[in-house]
C-alpha cells in the first residue's frame, strides 16, 4: 500500500476535506500526522487545544483513511524548554544546543522522561481507541542530527548511575578502563568525567562505554513510550522511523520494542552523506547509487524482526543536503516498487505538500507548493497506485541465501579508535553488500547472536567484539562463512584479547594477528591466489595454522579457509571484493546472476524485479512472463516478471 505524511495544522482547515479526497482519489491507504504538533496540543503547559487534531482524525477517518500517529516529542515547545533548562543537549564542546528547530532533548534528563511520559500519556488516552488510529510513530528519527550523544550535566549523572550499575566498584571501573594508563585511576564513581574536553585522545573504554550508555538510553526511552501507547490503544501496531546510515544507537534494541520498523529513504541526499567517490557522487547524483536504499530496505526488515515500512519516501528534490537534485524522470516510482520488492508493507511519501514557508520550504512534496495541483514525483505516485491496483497483492518475502551480520558497535568502536583514517565501518558493511548485490543476490541483514539458520553463505564484514552468542552461531552454522577485517580484534572491556585478533575466532579461523597496518590513500599491497585484487586502507599480518587460498606479495596470508570458515585479513579493493564474493558464493553452491553495476535484482517469492538506475538499456532474461514493464528496460524503469 501507499501512505502520505500530512500536517493539517500547517493548512487552513477548509483545505482538509479536500486533501482527503484526493489522497483517496491518488490511492493512498494510510496517513501519519501529529508528530511535531505538540506547541500546537498544548500552547501552554495544562492548557490543550485537541479539537483541531480531533477534527482533522475524524476527516482522515471519514474519508476512508488510515492513521498512524506520531507522539510529539521529537519538538518541544518553547515553553517547556524555558520551563525545564534541564532537557537541553549539549555539544561535544560543552555547549548548549538550544531551541529553534527540532530534537532539542537529551535521553538522559529525567525531566525529560517525565514530560515525555505525560504527553504521550495524554494523547494515547484521548486517541487511542478512535477506529481511525491504525498505529503509532514513536517520537521521530532519534539520532538525527546528532542527537544521540549529548555532553551535559545531565548526561554526566546518567552516566554516573549507568557505570555503577554495571561496574559496582571504582576498583571493576578503573581494571575494566585500564585507568592505571596515564594515572587515570578514580577513586569513586562520583569522579567519573565525560569523554569530552580533554587535552588529547580521551580513554576509549571510557567513550565505548559512553556510546553504550546513550544508546540503552535510546532503547529505554523508546520503550517507555511503546509501554504507555500499549496500556492505552491496544490492538495497534508501533513502529519508529529510522534513518539512513545513522548508526549511533543500538537499532534493534530499538525495535525489539517496536512491531515494525519503518525508515526514511532519501536516497539522492544520502549520495552526499555518505563516503562516495566525487565521480560516484556525480554518477549518481540524479537517481542515488544503486544500494542505498536497497541496503536499508534490507536493514530495516531485520530490525523490525521481517517487518518494515519506508515512512518517508523521497518524492523530488530534498532541502538538506550539500546539493539537491532534481531525481530523474521515473526515479519516484522507481524507489517505491524497489521498496515493496524488498518487503516493504508500505510505501509513505514525504510529504502531502511542499511547504511554502520554514525549513523545508525547499523540500517536495506529492503536490506543488500551497496548491492542490500534482508535483512531477505526485504524478509518479498515482501511477505506482494504478499498478499496484493492477498487480494484485504481493508474495511473501522469504529467506535469502546470503546473511550480512551487522552490529553497531563495532561502528562506534572504529569511530572511536579508526587506526586508518578511512575506516568506516558502514563504508566496509555497504561495499560487501554491494558486491552481492552485483551477483543478483538477495540479501539478509542479521543481529549479532542470532540464529544463522537456513543461510548458505554468512558475512561479517567486521565485528570488533565477537560475543560468546555470535561465536557459538559461527560454529554451529553449516555456511560457507567469510570474516573481515578487526573481527574479534578487542574484547568488552576495549582491550586487546590475551590471545590475540581474531580472539574468539582464532581457533575457528586458525589465524592469529600479530600486527595491523593502515595504509593511506595510494598505497595498497598486491593479493594472488584464489582470489586477487589488492589490500588497500587496512591490512594484517596473520599467522595461520589454516589452509592460505590468497597471499599478499610478501607472502603472508590474506585469505585463509579452515572448515567452513574463511578470514579475509584487509580491506579489499574493488578487485579483490569481486573476486572473493564470486569465491564464497561458489563454495555455498548458490546461483549468481551477475548483472550490470546500474542493473538490480530483486526476488520476492516467484517475482522477480529489475531496476534500471544507469543510462543504457537492459534485457530481461529470456523467456520471462512480464508481468510489468517491458522486454527490454529503459533507464529508470521497473520490470517485474515470473
Amino acid at each position: 500500500m501507499l501512505g502520505v505524511c500530512y500536517y493539517p495544522e500547517h493548512w487552513d482547515e477548509d483545505r482538509w476535506k479536500t486533501d482527503a479526497r484526493r489522497m483517496r482519489e491518488l490511492g493512498i491507504s494510510f496517513v501519519r500526522i501529529g508528530e511535531f504538533a505538540w506547541s500546537r496540543l498544548e500552547p501552554s503547559r495544562d492548557r490543550f487545544t485537541f479539537e483541531w487534531l480531533d477534527r482533522a482524525i475524524d476527516i482522515l477517518t471519514e474519508a476512508g483513511l488510515k492513521i498512524v500517529l506520531g507522539t510529539p516529542t521529537a519538538t518541544p515547545p518553547k515553553w517547556l524548554v524555558d520551563q525545564c533548562p534541564d532537557i537541553i543537549p549539549y555539544d561535544e564542546h560543552g555547549r548548549p544546543r538550544g531551541f529553534g528547530s527540532r530534537r532539542h532533548y537529551t535521553f538522559s534528563s529525567e525531566t525529560w522522561w517525565k514530560e515525555s511520559a505525560r504527553i504521550v500519556e495524554i494523547v494515547a488516552k484521548r486517541y487511542g481507541d478512535h477506529p481511525g488510529i491504525a498505529g503509532w510513530q514513536t517520537d521521530n528519527e532519534y539520532g538525527c542530527h546528532d542527537t544521540t550523544l549529548s555532553w551535559g550535566p545531565e548526561d554526566l549523572k546518567g552516566f554516573k548511575r549507568w557505570l555503577r550499575l554495571r561496574y559496582q566498584s571504582a576498583d571493576q571501573l578503573n581494571e575494566a578502563w585500564g585507568s592505571v594508563f596515564w594515572s587515570m585511576e578514580l577513586e569513586s564513581f562520583d569522579e567519573v568525567t565525560l569523554p569530552n574536553l580533554t587535552v588529547t585522545e580521551p580513554n576509549p573504554a571510557t567513550r565505548l562505554d559512553f556510546w553504550r550508555y546513550h544508546s540503552d538510553q535510546v532503547a529505554a526511552y523508546d520503550a517507555m513510550q511503546c509501554a504507555i501507547i500499549r496500556k492505552y490503544s491496544p490492538g495497534r501496531w508501533i513502529t519508529h522511523n529510522f534513518m539512513g546510515f545513522v548508526s549511533d544507537f543500538d537499532h534493534f534494541k530499538v525495535g525489539d520494542n517496536l512491531d515494525l520498523a519503518s525508515w526514511d529513504s532519501y536516497p539522492i541526499g544520502f549520495v552526499e552523506k555518505f563516503p562516495f567517490t566525487e565521480e560516484e557522487r556525480n554518477r549518481w547524483a540524479e537517481t542515488s547509487h544503486p544500494d542505498i536504499a536497497p541496503y536499508h530496505h534490507d536493514l530495516y526488515r531485520a530490525v523490525g524482526k521481517g517487518r518494515f515500512w519506508v515512512m518517508e519516501q523521497q518524492p523530488g528534490p530534498v532541502n538538506w543536503a550539500p546539493w539537491n537534485p532534481v531525481p530523474k524522470p521515473g526515479m519516484v516510482r522507481l524507489w517505491t516498487w524497489e521498496a515493496l520488492a524488498h518487503g516493504a508493507e508500505v510505501v509513505s511519501y514525504f510529504r502531502w505538500r511542499q511547504a511554502p514557508f520554514a525549513q523545508e520550504q525547499m523540500h517536495a512534496g506529492l503536490n506543488l507548493p500551497g496548491l492542490d495541483e500534482w508535483s512531477p514525483g505526485g504524478r509518479e505516485a498515482r501511477q505506482v497506485a494504478e499498478e499496484l491496483a493492477a498487480l494484485g497483492p504481493l508474495p511473501e518475502t522469504g529467506q535469502a541465501p546470503v546473511a550480512i551480520l551487522f552490529d553497531y558497535q563495532s561502528h562506534w568502536s572504529t569511530v572511536i579508535q579508526p587506526q586508518g583514517k578511512d575506516f568506516r565501518y558502514e563504508e566496509l558493511c555497504f561495499r560487501w553488500y554491494e558486491a552481492l548485490r552485483h551477483l543478483g543476490l538477495n540479501v539478509d541483514f542479521v543481529r549479532p547472536g542470532a540464529s544463522l539458520e537456513g543461510y548458505r553463505l554468512v558475512l561479517v564484514p567486521c565485528m570488533t567484539e565477537v560475543d560468546e552468542a555470535t561465536r557459538a552461531e559461527l560454529a554451529r552454522t553449516a555456511a560457507t562463512v567469510l570474516v573481515g577485517p578487526r573481527s574479534g580484534s578487542r574484547d568488552r572491556n576495549f582491550r586487546i584479547p590475551d590471545m590475540l585478533p581474531p580472539g574468539p575466532l582464532g581457533e575457528l579461523s586458525g589465524n592469529r594477528i600479530v600486527q595491523v597496518a593502515s595504509l593511506r590513500p595510494g598505497l595498497a599491497d598486491a593479493v594472488t591466489g584464489s582470489v586477487s585484487g589488492a589490500a588497500i586502507r587496512w591490512r594484517e599480518y596473520a599467522e595461520s595454522r589454516a589452509t592460505v587460498l590468497a597471499r599478499f606479495e610478501n607472502g603472508d596470508p590474506a585469505l585463509t579457509e579452515r572448515n567452513n570458515l574463511l578470514y579475509l585479513a584487509c580491506w579489499p579493493d574493488e578487485k579483490l571484493l569481486a573476486s572473493t564474493m564470486a569465491l564464497v558464493t561458489e563454495k555455498a553452491g548458490i546461483a549468481t546472476m551477475p548483472v550490470p553495476d546500474f542493473i538490480r535484482i530483486r526476488r520476492r517469492g516467484p517475482l522477480s524485479f529489475a531496476f534500471n538506475y544507469g543510462t543504457e538499456d537492459w534485457a530481461l532474461p529470456a523467456g520471462a512472463e512480464i508481468l510489468l514493464g517491458e522486454a527490454v528496460l529503459k533507464p529508470q524503469a521497473v520490470a517485474i516478471w515470473r
